[in-house]
């Protein structure tokens, strides 16, 4: 049904004075308001927020279609709850103390492009008074099968600058990230950086970590499963991850460091996987140590990868009962990666002062001794003092290098 035409016939849809400015094929125009009456409404399933809900839901075989709208509607509520209960509920609040303040975006057929939220806290508030509700929005002429990119361009536009992206579980935008510019070829780089307005390099980064995502999925024999990777809490490790390989130029010590992050992450040796992962930044800064390292642990590497091997399918029940629950193989990862890390610290420690030395060198060699001839005789005084302590303090430390 198209709401413009059968909705504003049969009063499900109200006309307003209120206009929104919205930006349409990079063409900026004041819109229409409109009152909807919720039961004409329906949720977007392509809403980034909830990517991982919705392949959860998929992956345990379950068909998400509208074909009845209200169960539809209820299943993704259910996901929109669970995704920030915390700001559900302060939206909520607001909502009902001083009504939607914010105009929503919808498509003439009734798929919301921006405000699933405020439409929950709607039908949370009409299901708790008994009372019609309505949602306020724009309503584009457009379709999902005809504008797909324009619309994801506006979706991104709209919630990166009204509900601000803060409150986005990093695992769904990195899920949304690849499945938009990797995945389905929606959009370039470039295209989601001016939606979002971000960068290109930060959205070439994020590229780089959904991928990486993508692997670890793939790795652990879970393809696609990406609320495995919200459960698991990847965000900070795939970031640390990424930067770890990103320095290092050798290929077979790239792929060997990647697969040897991948095991960890999924046996969780010690309560913070994040920090813990951080930790091993210190060894991959070291080729020597890491190659070493890496050797030692190769082992256990291939241990875990025979117990992958032995589900076809790996689910958050199998990870917790079965796979993690080779506490030795725990046990042993943490106890190599500890001893390893406090051999990177040592050798760190012994190479400071070299390194501290150059970044003096390299300090003094930024003087440009020109400008001395421009210098009043006070000014001279004053760095011929400064050098003074500078000699001094290079006579100590080598004489200490010549005990």
């Amino acid at each position: 049904m198209s709401l413009l035409i059968k909705g504003i016939e049969n009063k499900s849809v109200i006309p307003t004075s209120l206009t929104k400015k919205l930006s349409v094929d990079n063409h900026m125009q004041a819109y229409a308001i409109h009152k909807i009456r919720l039961d004409q409404l329906y949720y977007n399933d392509q809403n980034d927020r909830i990517a991982t809900w919705i392949s959860q839901y998929k992956a345990e075989n379950r068909i998400l279609d509208t074909d009845d709208k209200e169960q539809y509607n209820q299943i993704i509520q259910g996901f929109i709850t669970e995704s920030n209960p915390e700001a559900l509920k302060k939206t909520q609040n607001n909502i009902e103390l001083i009504g939607q303040q914010e105009a929503g975006v919808v498509l003439t057929d009734g798929r919301i492009i921006d405000g699933n939220r405020r439409f929950t806290c709607l039908r949370n508030l009409e299901q708790k008074t008994g009372q019609t509700q309505y949602f306020e929005a724009v309503i584009l002429e457009h379709d999902m099968a005809h504008n797909a990119k324009q619309i994801k361009m506006l979706e991104l536009l709209l919630q990166h600058g009204v509900d601000k992206p803060v409150d986005y579980n990093p695992i769904d935008r990195l899920v949304g990230i690849y499945n938009d510019i990797v995945e389905n070829n929606l959009l370039t780089v470039r295209e989601y950086a001016t939606s979002v307005n971000q960068s290109e390099a930060d959205i070439r980064r994020e590229v780089e970590k959904a991928k990486l995502m993508v692997e670890f999925l793939e790795f652990i024999n879970a393809p696609k499963q990406f609320h495995l990777a919200r459960t698991m809490n990847l965000s900070e490790s795939l970031k640390d991850l990424y930067s770890m390989l990103s320095k290092l130029k050798d290929d077979d010590s790239r792929e060997d460091l990647k697969n040897n992050v991948f095991a960890q992450l999924l046996m969780a040796p010690v309560g913070d996987t994040n920090r813990y992962i951080r930790k091993i930044g210190k060894i991959a800064s070291n080729p020597r140590i890491l190659n070493e390292y890496l050797a030692e642990q190769s082992e256990l590497t291939e241990k875990v990868c025979d117990a992958v091997e032995q589900h076809p399918i790996t689910t958050e029940k199998v990870i917790n009962e079965h796979i993690r629950a080779k506490k030795g193989v725990q046990l042993e990862f943490a106890r190599s990666t500890e001893k390893w890390i406090s051999k990177a610290d040592g050798e760190a420690s012994r190479n400071r002062p070299a390194q501290q030395a150059e970044k003096a060198y390299e300090m003094l060699d930024t003087i440009d001794i020109n400008i001395f001839k421009k210098m009043s005789d006070e000014q001279k005084d004053d760095i011929r003092e400064k050098l003074d302590l500078v000699q001094q303090t290079l006579d100590s430390i080598r004489g200490e290098l010549d005990v």
